[in-house]
């Protein structure tokens, strides 16, 4: 039986799913007949691997798991909505999420007809365990953990999650969109909890934002129900091709990484700095979480040098917040010239 049949929505159980033409015929052949392509070779008239088998094992190979455990889509948002769609029964079961956090949680959730629950983290955007576990029940079938969190930037506590996947029947997804910059992933507890859902991008660390190719990492059962309901052909062939080639690349990416921490890191010690800033928060991501004193003031005179940054000021515990991601040394010196030319009208 499968592990998770019981989290499964209805619907999803007893559908017949798609079988595209690559599903139905594995192996060789001469001669394709059997999917209405166009004949005419030009390197893209043939459908894609519909389940990516080659750059799924890449990518195992990288992250030291299996590739019957990886569901590609487009960007993060598409898993998302999957899980959504696969496990929650509208207008019946919950999702729970940690505010301030990812919009994107809430926005599938209101797309599919799914309620919401919220957990807030704390003033130190913690996790408040306790109080989230007591929100648990049998109609909450997600809860979903950003780690680094976005906006704040800082890694959820570790025995947190645990005791979170413990505590609940449902499944718990950990997004790790801007673990790159952390150095800590959750994967290696996958073996021992079967409840847990790693998620991962090519768009911040990797630097394909371009291509939209997010990671789900779960157990083999969990992509059971996620690949019977996902669109047959949703990875194209160039963007599997891109990645690829980025994965030969992976010590360039982690130089990479590394200058953008660096690059952090004297950032931070600028804002610190500063008469401008009330507080700057802790990060492990590719940004950091500033309180200014005058947040509108600060915006709008970086808008005016052409600077763009997130104001964050709209979400819960983050009133005053700009999220300021980390850019070339060039670009950071831009954002900190303007900072100052702003602090010496202060002075005046």
């Amino acid at each position: 039986m499968n592990l998770f049949e019981s989290l499964v929505r209805p619907n999803v159980l007893k559908m017949k799913p798609y079988s595209s033409a690559r599903d139905e015929f594995k192996g060789t052949a001469k001669v394709f007949l059997d999917a209405n392509e166009s004949p005419f070779p030009n390197g893209l008239n043939r459908y894609p691997d519909p389940l990516q088998r080659s750059l799924k094992a890449e990518l195992g190979a990288y992250f030291g798991v299996y590739g019957e455990q990886i569901l590609l889509g487009n960007g993060s948002d598409e898993p998302i909505d999957l899980l959504i769609r696969a496990f929650c029964e509208p207008n019946r079961d919950h999702i729970l999420i940690t505010p301030p956090t990812y919009g994107m949680y809430e926005v599938c959730a209101n797309t599919n007809s799914v309620s919401v629950i919220n957990a807030p983290l704390d003033l130190d955007y913690q996790l408040q365990t306790e109080a989230l576990i007591e929100r648990l029940n049998d109609c909450v079938k997600l809860v979903f953990l950003c780690s680094p969190n976005n906006p704040t930037g800082n890694l959820l506590d570790e025995k947190s999650i645990l005791q979170i996947t413990d505590a609940t029947k449902g499944l718990v997804i950990v997004d790790e969109a801007y673990a790159d910059f952390s150095g800590f992933s959750m994967l290696k507890h996958l073996p021992s909890r079967p409840n847990l859902v790693v998620l991962k991008t090519f768009s911040k660390a990797w630097g394909l934002a371009a291509i939209r190719l997010g990671m789900l990492i779960a157990h083999p059962d969990v992509l059971f129900w996620l690949n019977r309901i996902k669109a047959p052909y949703n990875i194209n062939r160039m963007t599997m091709d891109c990645a690829s080639q980025i994965l030969n690349q992976k010590g360039t990416v982690a130089q990479q990484v590394q200058q953008i921490v660096e690059e952090k890191n004297r950032l931070v010690s600028f804002l610190e700095s500063s008469v401008l800033v009330n507080h700057v928060f802790p990060s492990q991501a590719n940004f950091v979480l500033v309180r200014f004193k005058d947040v509108q003031k600060v915006f709008q005179h970086l808008l005016s040098e052409g600077i763009v940054v997130r104001n964050r000021s709209n979400l819960p515990e983050c009133l005053g917040c700009l999220r300021i991601s980390v850019g070339l040394p060039a670009e950071n010196n831009m954002l900190m010239q303007a900072l100052r030319a702003l602090e010496r009208t202060q002075s005046l």
